[in-house]
């Protein structure tokens, strides 16, 4: 793949500036089990922009990995987006037919899974995995020749070193990181618009995750992509994104610059997290997790979702959703805390000695 210049990049990214690569509005999905509707994903919406790095951060069962699944149709069988718009340039991919969906996948929007082991075939080696991805994909490396020297390119490209004898090889027979590096590799292969890196660094250690977002930073400035990385990790994310939304309970809880949530947080989940996160400031102080557990996703509250586990929410917490209000910096939380302030600040309301939700016992 040739290195695009500087100019050639700047240039890229400025196309379609107005309008966003893609667009997911007020997305819903639901998985239908058993025991009832489990909402994974209630009303996320933001914008990514061509060359830009999209951070989604949050606990486990927040919602991330599911909304990345939405955007690219690949949902468990009890599972089914049931409301908004995904738009692909402009385009609702969810009106799509499967011919149309297949040739996304890929060409225009690839995924890098959790786990490396688990998403490469045992029984196949990296080269014929490869391979297929390039001859079912793309007209230009149709031929077995072709596909081959290109899956070469690819393994050099992502800092495989003897590429040459790596295609030969079965996944089991590499360490985690380099199989972490061939499924990113494959993912690239049909130089797609849009990349989603789906906790991509979660099972590698240290110093390799630091490689692998290294690689990944530098391949988007290379290509001019767009990256949506999925993670629990703020840490992570501090120095690659453009813009971080945080989620929980299948909602966007806030959405800034790195900046913005790291040193303006204005909503209190935010705020936990970062209070949880080891740093030279507090290395002689005990972390402060968040109390209590995540939402049961069978059965969400009227109100805001993290307010039985926050303890400055108010009553009408519990009782409705907060909007979605712009910070005086100009970055965005939904937390009531917020109105509050702001009405107050205006002389609409009263400041009061008002007791909590929580310390009156019904946050619980």
């Amino acid at each position: 793949m040739e290195e695009m210049t500087s100019e050639e990049v700047k240039k890229k990214i400025e196309e379609n500036e107005e309008q966003p690569v893609l667009s997911v509005q007020d997305l819903h999905t639901s998985f239908f089990t058993d025991k009832g509707e489990v909402k994974a994903v209630n009303g996320v919406s933001f914008n990514l922009h061509k060359g830009k790095i999209l951070g989604v951060v949050g606990e486990s069962g927040s919602g991330k990995s599911v909304t990345a699944y939405s955007i690219m149709q690949i949902l468990a069988e009890t599972g089914r987006v049931t409301g908004g718009k995904i738009l692909y340039r402009g385009d609702d991919i969810l009106k799509w037919d499967k011919k149309k969906m297949e040739s996304f996948r890929g060409e225009k929007c690839s995924i890098i899974f959790q786990d490396p082991m688990t998403s490469l075939n045992p029984v196949f080696t990296v080269g014929w995995q490869l391979n297929e991805a390039l001859m079912l994909h793309t007209e230009k490396y149709k031929k077995k020749d072709a596909a081959t020297a290109r899956s070469v390119e690819l393994l050099r490209m992502v800092g495989v070193n003897e590429p040459e004898s790596r295609i030969k090889q079965y996944p089991f027979e590499l360490s985690g990181g380099m199989r972490q590096r061939v499924m990113i590799a494959m993912a690239l292969a049909c130089e797609p618009d849009i990349l989603i890196a789906d906790e991509p660094t979660t099972a590698l250690d240290v110093t390799i995750q630091a490689q692998i977002l290294e690689l990944m930073k530098d391949l988007q400035k290379k290509l001019g992509m767009a990256i949506i990385l999925v993670t629990h990790d703020l840490g992570v994310i501090a120095s690659m994104c453009d813009e971080i939304i945080v989620m929980y309970g299948g909602r966007v809880c806030e959405r800034g610059t790195a900046d913005d949530i790291f040193y303006r947080p204005c909503h209190e989940y935010t705020k936990g997290l970062l209070r949880s996160i080891p740093n030279v400031d507090n290395m002689k102080e005990k972390l402060v997790p968040i109390a209590g557990t995540p939402i049961n996703l069978l059965s969400m509250p009227k109100g805001c979702a993290f307010c039985t586990r926050c303890d400055n929410a108010l009553k009408i917490c519990l009782e409705q959703v907060p909007p979605e209000m712009q910070m005086p910096d100009g970055h965005y939380a939904s937390c009531w805390l917020n109105v509050k302030k702001e009405a107050e600040k205006e002389g609409l309301l009263k400041p009061e000695k008002e007791k909590t939700a929580a310390q009156e016992g019904k946050g619980t």
